[in-house]
């Protein structure tokens, strides 16, 4: 079961969010809206899914690795690895 289990509904309702304002970016676009408006609503696009990745992160760390480690170590080891490979491509991003 993922760790994220609990607030599914919430990261729903999050990606539901971002995908309006993704829609909207598009109509902005076919609009011509002034490309500093579009640069600003691209940014805010890309930290609301960085925030929902942080938490999905936050939430992998807390429920999947912490049991994973309770089970057993090495499979522990595996997962933190997994899981600071996951940091390393949201920092890219």
């Amino acid at each position: 079961m993922p760790g994220y289990s609990l607030t599914k509904d919430d990261y729903l309702v999050r990606l539901r969010r971002i995908e309006g304002q993704v829609r909207g970016l598009q109509r902005m676009i076919d609009e011509d809206v002034y490309c500093i408006d579009v640069l600003t609503q691209i940014a805010s696009v890309t930290k609301a899914l960085q925030k929902v990745g942080l938490g999905l992160l936050d939430e992998h760390i807390r429920h999947c690795v912490r049991a994973a480690i309770t089970d057993d170590p090495d499979h522990g080891d595996a997962k933190i690895t997994e899981a600071v490979t996951a940091i390393e491509r949201l920092m890219r991003s």
